[in-house]
């Protein structure tokens, strides 16, 4: 028995080790091979791209809008690129865009500018008011600007209306159903599996635990909610129709309106976009290639109109990695995007003591005379909060003015790193506020006594005996209160303090709500409405600099990141197989697989926190 015991741990041992092995090779391959297309394309002057002397930019953008890119896996990058598959996890960065066409307004190339927005994903008014305040520089310029689309959602729609003209799919529509905020609740469900939550929170609108303890959502969250979804659809409404020439009525549709339009119609929903004055033109794709072809000329076989994609033009325009800032006098900019998490950790998440890091670095830089913080996070750890909000105590020691400048939402712990700031600069449509603190964790003695199992021992405190698996005592309930009830009086003392605002004051706005920008200035939570161009502006004002540059602070980068960053830098020129002019639609999930989807996303929101304490300033209805 022990031979044959033997032979078989031998036989699973070679079977592993073959596998082991076969894994390293194919990933050394998959490396070496990026490698050699590399170099192959740093040799050849066939594969650079090339702008025509005449064509068309196509602004064919894919994946979410984000402030910073979150790291990119190079051999996933790779697969995806290589197979012409679309990556579910795209990222676009917003500047990225704005530098784009910036640089399409003075470049006498590119004759017109084309707005194929299919792939974008929903993103933040503000973020979505950037890449349009560029297209409108690119028509200040003279240059005509096109929107192409089968069908626009509403965050596509938004960027198309700064558009000279819309065309759309005679067979698409135009689909804008306003702002809504729902989500799943489970205290049933945890009841079911004999569950216990256990809430802790200040703050009368702190709903971020909402679902784990409640089986609807609160009267007071539906009350802050919907003022906060009112003021940014009315900012939606009123922008689209300014710059469509409609009425802002054309949008207040109740279901019994919007069925009878439809119905006058014949379910024609691009007649209906038409009708209502949101597109210019239903064209087929003939149609609108030469409309555009008349003004950036044919491609050699006529089939579409002379064009260079965003990749490819982002490529030619902006280098691999950034040129050194040689000017002495810099404003340094730091950018916080995303859950606000304990220790270190990766871009795209702000971690307490990577970010302090960074602003670490930026106070130890003699040529940094002022900081711009750009926040765009919904919140996270109060204690990573802290260690973050007293790295900008330090700048302001050493005589380096610090500027926050909040993007589409900067709330709960997004707000705390924000508050010490000499200056507060909020979009109008930011999300900002929801100044309160909670704690929540599970216990399972009920489950455990239903499946017939009991928790039990000795310890030399009372302390020593909690548990998850025990039911909690209610002393130590009032000692987690206590605690939370702690930061949030730290929290509000910390922005009266810094906003020249007394307790109460602070308090009547805090309670958890959330506010816009518009709404955060006239409650004296910030300072000034404007974009990040002009905090960096107010930056080096209180620093008292006349030519300045500005430099994003960012974590160095080892070789091989550095090579990988070159290599993925002209991965978009090797392997785009995108065409604006394709037939085939994007596949839609399905709505189980998107149900399922909201359900991890919720539990993954809660599962990752991982504050010291287990105390949060976290806004539940920010967007990441």
């Amino acid at each position: 028995m022990s031979t044959q015991k033997s032979g078989i741990r031998r036989v699973f041992s070679a079977l592993w080790s073959f596998i082991n092995t076969s894994r390293k090779i194919i990933i050394n391959l998959i490396f070496f091979t990026l490698l050699v297309v590399f170099i192959s394309a740093m040799l050849s002057d066939e594969d650079k791209v090339q702008v025509p002397n005449e064509t068309a930019l196509v602004l064919n953008l894919e994946g979410n809008l984000v402030e910073q890119l979150k790291p990119i896996d190079p051999v996933e990058k790779f697969l995806n690129e290589a197979s012409g598959e679309a990556d579910p996890e795209a990222e676009v960065l917003v500047a990225d865009v704005v530098h784009v066409l910036e640089n399409a307004k003075d470049d006498n190339r590119i004759k017109a500018v084309v707005l194929e927005l299919s792939r974008m994903n929903p993103a933040g008014l503000d973020k979505l008011k950037a890449i349009g305040q560029a297209i409108e520089s690119v028509k200040e310029a003279g240059k005509p600007v096109f929107a192409i689309g089968d069908m626009y959602d509403q965050s596509q729609y938004f960027v198309a209306s700064y558009a000279d003209e819309i065309f759309l799919n005679p067979m698409g529509g135009v689909f804008i159903e306003g702002y809504g905020s729902y989500r799943l609740y489970f205290k049933k469900a945890l009841e079911n599996l004999k569950i216990t939550t256990h809430i802790f929170r200040v703050g009368t609108f702190k709903s971020a635990v909402e679902p784990f303890m409640r089986e609807d959502m609160s009267v007071e969250a539906k009350q802050a909610n919907q003022a906060l979804l009112d003021e940014l659809w009315l900012t939606y409404k009123t922008e689209v129709a300014q710059r469509r020439n409609m009425d802002i009525d054309n949008f207040d549709e109740s279901l019994t309106e919007f069925e009878a339009k439809i119905a006058k119609v014949n379910g024609n929903f691009a007649q209906f976009a038409i009708d209502n004055g949101w597109v210019d033109k239903l064209t087929h794709r003939h149609q609108y290639r030469e409309a555009i072809a008349n003004i950036a000329g044919w491609e050699s076989d006529e089939v579409t109109f002379n064009q260079i994609t965003y990749a490819d033009y982002l490529s030619v325009v902006k280098p691999p990695l950034p040129l050194p800032v040689t000017n002495p006098n810099q404003v340094g900019v730091v950018v916080a995007k995303g859950t606000i998490l304990d220790g270190y950790q990766d871009e795209g998440t702000i971690g307490g003591d990577s970010t302090a890091r960074l602003l670490q670095k930026a106070r130890l830089d003699d040529n940094v005379k002022a900081v711009v913080l750009r926040v765009d996070s919904p919140g996270g750890s109060a204690f990573a909060s802290e260690v973050i909000r007293k790295e900008i105590d330090l700048l302001q020691q050493a005589g380096k003015p610090v500027v926050a400048s909040m993007a589409s939402v900067a709330a709960s712990g997004g707000y705390w790193i924000s508050t010490s700031a000499d200056e507060i600069w909020a979009s109008p449509t930011t999300i900002t506020g929801s100044i309160g603190v909670f704690g929540m964790f599970m216990t399972f003695e009920n489950a455990l006594d239903y499946l017939g199992v009991n928790a039990d021992g000795v310890g030399t405190t009372e302390l020593a005996g909690a548990s998850p698996m025990k039911e909690l005592d209610p002393r130590y309930k009032a000692v987690i209160q206590h605690g939370v009830e702690n930061v949030y009086d730290q929290f509000i003392e910390m922005v009266a303090s810094n906003r020249q605002m007394t307790v109460e004051a602070v308090d009547k706005v805090g309670q958890g709500r959330v506010w816009t920008g518009a709404q955060a200035q006239q409650l004296g939570l910030v300072d000034e409405l404007g974009t990040l161009d002009d905090a960096i502006s107010a930056a080096a004002r209180l620093a008292d600099i006349k030519e300045y540059e500005s430099k994003i602070i960012e974590r160095e980068l080892s070789p091989q990141e550095i090579m990988i960053r070159q290599i993925l830098g002209q991965a978009n020129t090797w392997f785009d197989y995108s065409d604006v002019n394709d037939d085939l639609q994007p596949l839609k999930d399905n709505k189980v697989k998107a149900i399922v989807n909201e359900f991890i996303a919720q539990y993954n929101k809660v599962a990752r926190l991982n504050d010291p304490q287990g105390l949060y300033a976290l806004c539940e209805v920010c967007p990441e």
